[in-house]
């Protein structure tokens, strides 16, 4: 029966302005169709960001080109994250029977590219589902890191890269304590951070750099206070 409501909750679309709602409601009828919404999440979400990615390698992110995709992602973005917070208000994190792992990657990419207050308020429910194995601590160690670096502060496991103009290129967000983050992540499950990086970023950790930068990101933040 709760896996009925949340298909139910999934395709209900809330259209809203200054004085009125409008809802348009659709059943679904089986697991098949509930992937199906959430594999148009996940497209609708990621399809852009990717198109997005790769014109701004191409034009710049000043580009008209980039700029429309930019557009099209934040639109859908509205949407998709609406849709995920209602699941999650309403009945908490899903199992992996009921969504799987893809389904798992959907929802956290939702919330990870919502604003920092959303990431803080699921936080607790996200790692309570990896404590009851709902939630791979992957996810987690994502959502983590990425409030820290919005609050300005150092990450923890170094899953977040920035965008510096001054070098035109990416480089991984400031680390707390790099000599140690290898044995942070292996305690999570997860692998050396200069092999996570190279996988997923094509880019090469330098210890003794990435030491320098955390040292001097660090002072700066300290005399900020």
């Amino acid at each position: 029966m709760r896996f009925i409501f949340i298909l139910f909750l999934l395709i209900t679309i809330s259209c809203t302005n200054k004085n009125k709602s409008k809802k348009t409601e659709t059943s679904f009828d089986s697991t098949e169709n509930f992937i199906a919404v959430l594999d148009t999440i996940w497209q609708t979400e990621q399809t852009p960001i990717r198109l997005r990615d790769s014109l701004m390698r191409i034009y710049g992110s000043e580009s008209k080109e980039y700029k429309e995709q930019q557009l099209i992602y934040e639109k859908n973005h509205i949407i998709n994250e609406k849709k995920v917070r209602t699941i999650l208000d309403n009945y908490g994190w899903p199992t992996r029977e009921m969504i799987g792992e893809q389904g798992n990657w959907t929802i956290c990419n939702v919330i990870q590219h919502a604003d920092n207050e959303v990431r803080i308020k699921y936080l607790p429910m996200m790692r309570k589902a990896v404590k009851e194995k709902k939630l791979e601590p992957r996810f987690l160690v994502r959502a983590e890191d990425r409030i820290a670096t919005e609050k300005g502060d150092l990450q923890i496991y170094g899953g977040q890269m920035k965008y510096y103009p001054e070098t035109k290129s990416f480089n991984v967000w400031p680390v707390f304590d790099p000599e140690n983050i290898d044995k942070r992540r292996t305690e999570i499950g997860l692998e050396p951070i200069a092999e996570f990086l190279k996988n997923r970023f094509d880019f090469e950790w330098n210890l003794e750099e990435q030491i320098k930068r955390s040292e001097k990101f660090e002072r700066e933040r300290q005399s900020k206070k």
